[in-house]
C-alpha cells in the first residue's frame, strides 16, 4: 500500500469524511462561508515582549561593533594586519616577504570592495614574481596571476553589471543589454588568464579555471566566440540548451525589489492577511536591516511604510517562516552565525508577527536565544503531532567547537524546550540543510539533515519523541559534502523522494564538463521512495550528473505541468567563483534536462535564497533569487524573473489547520484530473523551507491541459483525516481549512507587474 492517503482501517472509519462540492460551494451550502479555525488577531506587545526585543536589538548591534575584529569574512583584521607590515618594511626586508603581504592585501582590499588598492597591490606581487618564483611554488605562481585577473573580473562587474545594471547583466550567454560599456575590466582580466593558459599544463586546474573566465571575459566584450584562439574556445553549443524553453525576464529593477546587498534569505507569503503574496528578505552583513516589500493593488510593491520593529534586527543568512504560535499571523525564524565556527555564537530571532504590521523578536522570551550556536538551516514541524509547530535547528559543528543541533519543543506560552539529547537528534556534524517529511506515511514526520563533509542523516520519527538514524542502513548517507537537501514527490507516485546536493564543482569543472573532458567532482543524489521507508538513487538515470556548487535552492511547477522542477543557486564565496545559476526541467516524472541557458536563467552573480511563487496571481510561479556574496565586495542585485506562462492549467490551494498546526506543515494534497483522455494525480506536501529560501505555504498545483479536477483530496496528518473534494475549477485560488465541509475561493484577482522603468 503505498498511497499516503492509507491510515490504519479502525482510524479511517473513525475519521474520514468526503464533501463533494460543486462550483459555487457558498451557494450549495446554503450559508455564507465562515472560517472555522482560529481567527487572525493583533498582539500588543507586552513590558516583557519589549525588553526582550531592545535585548535582542542591543546584542545584534555589539555584534556589528565586533565585525570588524571578529568576522572573516566582513571584517578588516587581514586587510589592516597586511598594510602595517608593508607599511613596516624596510630596505632589508625580504622580496618574497614584500611579495606574500602585498598579495595577501590585494585580495584582502578586494574582498572589502577596495578595488583599486586590491588591483594595486596584486599587481606590485605580480611584479616581484620574477624575483621570487624559484623560490615559491608553482601554484603560487599561478594563484598570483590568477587573482589580478578575477580582480580586474570584478573591477568590470562593478563598472557595469553593478554601476550600469540592466535586466541582462550578468545572464550567461552574456548579450544585448549586459554587454560592458566600459572595457578597462575585463581586457586586463583576458591579458591575465591568456597569460596563464600559455603557462599552466594542459587540462590542469588552472587552464581550466582561466579558459572559462576568459570566454565569459570576451563575452562581456561582445567578442566571443571570433576573438578567442581556438585552443582556448569553449564551444558556443556549451552556452545552448538542447530544449527549446521560453524566456524569464528580469523585472527586480522594475518593481524596484532588486535589493543590492550580500548574501541571504527570501520567505515569499502573505504577512499582512490580504492574501496577496509579500516579500522578506535579509542579508547577512552585520549591518543590514531585513526588507518587507508588500504587495500593492497596481502590481507594484513598496516596501512597508509603517514602523514594521525590524530596525536594528541585523544580519541573517537564512530565514524560515511558520505561524508557530497559531494565531494566523505568519512569523519569521531569522538564522546567523554560519560558516564562522566558534567566532559565529550568534543569536537567532523568532519574529512574532503582530498582525498589524509590525514583528516583535521574541527569541529570548520563548527560550530560543539562550544558547548561541553558527547555524544557517532549521525546518519547522509538528514532530509529536499535538498540533503546534516545533522547531529543529541545524547547527555547525567544526574542528574546536562542538555546535550540537537543537530540537526544540513547542510548549505553547510557555516557550520552546530544547529536547535534541533525549531525542537523539544532536547531529555533532557541519549541518548545511534541513528537511521534515513523512517518508513511510506513519503520519509523523521525519527528518533529514545535510552535512557538509560528512555522512548525511535521516532520523525516523518513532512516535514517541525519539528519533532513529536510519541513514546508513538506507543508504541515503551521500553526497559527502552535501548542502542543500529537501522531500518531495518528483515523479507524482504519492511517495516522498529526497533530493540532497553536493557543494562540488566549481569553474574548473564546469569548464571541463562543458568540453566533455574528465572532471573529478561528486554529483548531487536523488533518492526515489516507495512508500515503505525504501529509497534508491537514481540521479544518473535521471540525468543529474552535471558539476553544480549551490548553497541556494529550491523547487516548484515552473510550466504547470504538474511535475516539480528546480532551480540551483550556485557558486562559492571566491570572487571567480562565476558559475551559471541552473534550471533543471522535470520532464515527465523520470528525467531532468537543463534548461538554464534557453529560460535566460543563468545568473552568474553568487546564488542564495530561491523562491517559486506566483507573484501576479496569474496562475503561474515566478522565480525570485537573493543574489550577493559573503563578502563586502561581492554584493549584487536581487532578481525576479517573471514566468512568461506556458498555456497550462493550476489551482492554487491554501490550508487552514484546526487540530494541525494553522500553517498546515506537513498535510498532504492529492489532486485527480483527466488529462488527454487519461487519469493522473499530482501530490504536494506543504513544507517551511531548506537551505536557503522559502516558498508560500500554499500549494500552486499545475494541471497541464485539464481544466477541471475530479478530486481534491487534503490529508492531515494529526487526525489522519482525509477531506475530499470534486468538480473542482482549475484557474483559481482557494482555502481550505482542516474540518469544514467546504471550501473558500479566494477573490484573488491578477495584479499584472507595474513595469515602472520599461514602460
Amino acid at each position: 500500500m503505498n498511497d499516503w492517503i492509507l491510515v490504519p482501517v479502525l482510524m479511517i472509519c473513525a475519521l474520514f469524511f468526503s464533501v463533494s462540492c460543486k462550483k459555487n460551494p457558498e451557494e450549495e451550502s446554503g450559508n455564507n462561508y465562515r472560517i472555522e479555525g482560529p481567527e487572525n488577531f493583533q498582539v500588543e506587545n507586552t513590558e516583557k515582549d519589549e525588553e526582550g526585543h531592545q535585548r535582542m536589538l542591543n546584542l545584534l548591534a555589539g555584534i556589528r561593533d565586533l565585525t570588524s575584529k571578529n568576522n572573516q569574512y566582513l571584517g578588516d583584521g587581514r586587510a589592516r594586519q597586511a598594510r602595517e607590515l608593508l607599511a613596516n618594511a624596510t630596505p632589508q626586508t625580504p622580496v618574497k616577504e614584500n611579495w606574500f603581504h602585498h598579495r595577501i592585501l590585494g585580495w584582502a582590499e578586494l574582498n572589502l570592495g577596495n578595488e583599486i588598492e586590491g588591483i594595486k597591490h596584486l599587481k606590485l606581487a605580480y611584479d616581484l614574481l620574477p624575483e621570487v618564483k624559484d623560490s615559491i611554488e608553482e601554484k603560487r605562481v599561478m594563484e598570483n596571476i590568477f587573482m589580478l585577473g578575477v580582480a580586474w573580473m570584478r573591477r568590470g562587474e562593478t563598472e557595469n553589471c553593478c554601476a550600469r545594471f540592466t535586466p541582462e547583466s550578468c545572464i550567461i550567454p552574456i548579450r544585448g543589454g549586459g554587454l560592458h560599456t566600459k572595457e578597462e575590466g575585463s581586457r586586463n582580466a583576458i591579458r591575465y588568464f591568456e597569460e596563464i593558459l600559455k603557462k599552466a599544463p594542459a587540462k590542469s586546474v588552472w587552464h581550466y579555471r582561466a579558459r572559462w573566465l576568459l570566454n565569459i571575459a570576451w563575452m562581456t566584450l561582445g567578442q566571443y566566440p571570433g576573438s578567442i584562439s581556438k585552443d582556448y574556445l569553449i564551444p558556443e553549443d556549451s552556452f545552448r540548451s538542447n530544449y527549446q524553453f521560453p524566456v524569464l525576464h528580469n523585472i527586480a529593477s522594475d518593481l524596484g525589489i532588486d535589493t543590492f546587498n550580500l548574501s541571504g534569505g527570501v520567505v515569499i507569503d502573505d504577512f499582512n492577511n490580504d492574501d496577496y503574496l509579500d516579500i522578506f528578505t535579509t542579508s547577512w552583513a552585520s549591518d543590514a536591516n531585513p526588507k518587507l516589500f508588500i504587495s500593492r493593488e497596481d502590481g507594484s510593491f513598496t516596501e512597508s511604510q509603517v514602523p514594521t520593529h525590524l530596525e536594528g534586527i541585523y544580519g541573517g543568512l537564512n530565514v524560515e517562516p511558520a505561524d508557530y504560535n497559531n494565531d494566523g499571523n505568519l512569523d519569521l525564524f531569522v538564522l546567523r552565525g554560519a560558516w564562522l565556527a566558534a567566532a559565529g555564537g550568534y543569536p537567532n530571532s523568532l519574529l512574532r508577527n503582530n498582525g498589524n504590521g509590525t514583528f516583535t523578536d521574541v527569541s529570548f522570551n520563548l527560550g530560543l536565544a539562550n544558547i548561541h550556536r553558527p547555524t544557517q538551516t532549521a525546518g519547522w514541524a509538528d514532530f509529536d503531532n499535538d498540533g503546534d509547530l516545533d522547531l529543529f535547528v541545524g547547527n555547525e559543528t567544526t574542528p574546536g567547537n562542538k555546535a550540537p543541533c537543537q530540537l526544540f519543543r513547542n510548549d505553547g506560552e510557555k516557550g520552546f524546550v530544547d529536547v535534541a539529547l533525549s531525542a537523539g537528534v544532536t547531529n555533532d556534524r557541519f549541518t548545511k540543510g534541513v528537511s521534515w517529511g513523512d517518508y513511510d506515511n506513519d503520519r509523523y514526520p521525519d527528518l533529514y539533515v545535510s552535512n557538509f563533509r560528512s555522512e548525511n542523516r535521516l532520523y525516523h520519527n518513532n512516535g514517541d519523541g525519539t528519533f532513529t538514524d536510519l541513514a546508513p542502513t538506507l543508504k541515503v548517507t551521500d553526497p559527502s559534502s552535501s548542502f542543500p537537501a529537501w522531500f518531495w514527490d518528483y515523479d507524482n507516485d504519492g511517495n516522498l523522494d529526497i533530493f540532497v546536493s553536493s557543494y562540488s564543482g566549481n569553474i574548473e569543472h564546469v569548464a571541463a564538463h562543458r568540453l566533455n573532458e574528465d572532471a573529478d567532482f561528486e554529483t548531487l543524489c536523488l533518492y526515489r521512495g516507495d512508500g515503505n521507508g525504501n529509497f534508491i538513487n537514481v540521479a544518473n538515470d535521471a540525468g543529474l550528473q552535471d558539476p553544480v556548487l549551490p548553497m541556494g535552492s529550491n523547487f516548484g511547477d515552473i510550466n504547470n505541468d504538474g511535475y516539480l522542477d528546480f532551480y540551483l543557486g550556485t557558486g562559492d564565496p571566491g570572487f571567480g567563483s562565476l558559475m551559471p545559476n541552473l534550471m533543471y526541467l522535470n520532464v515527465g516524472g523520470s528525467k531532468f534536462v537543463d534548461v538554464t541557458m534557453a529560460s535566460r536563467l543563468g545568473h552568474l552573480q553568487k546564488g542564495h535564497a530561491v523562491s517559486f511563487a506566483d507573484l501576479d496571481n496569474d496562475g503561474d510561479l515566478d522565480l525570485f533569487e537573493q543574489l550577493g556574496g559573503a563578502y563586502p565586495g561581492d554584493a549584487f542585485r536581487d532578481a525576479l524573473f517573471e514566468n512568461p506562462g506556458f498555456k497550462n492549467h493550476s489551482i492554487t490551494v491554501k490550508l487552514v489547520g484546526k487540530e494541525t498546526n494553522r500553517s498546515a506543515i506537513g498535510a498532504r494534497i492529492k489532486a485527480t484530473f483527466n488529462e488527454g483522455g487519461k487519469a493522473r494525480s499530482v501530490y504536494r506536501h506543504v513544507s517551511s523551507g531548506g537551505s536557503f529560501g522559502a516558498n508560500p505555504m500554499r500549494q500552486t498545483i499545475g494541471t497541464g491541459s485539464a481544466e477541471k479536477i475530479q478530486s481534491l483530496e487534503i490529508f492531515w496528518p494529526v487526525t489522519g483525516a482525509t477531506q475530499k473534494f470534486t468538480e473542482i475549477e482549475c484557474d483559481q485560488s482557494i482555502e481550505i481549512v482542516e474540518g469544514s465541509n467546504t471550501y473558500r475561493p479566494l477573490d484573488l484577482t491578477p495584479r499584472p507587474f507595474l513595469k515602472k522603468n520599461s514602460g
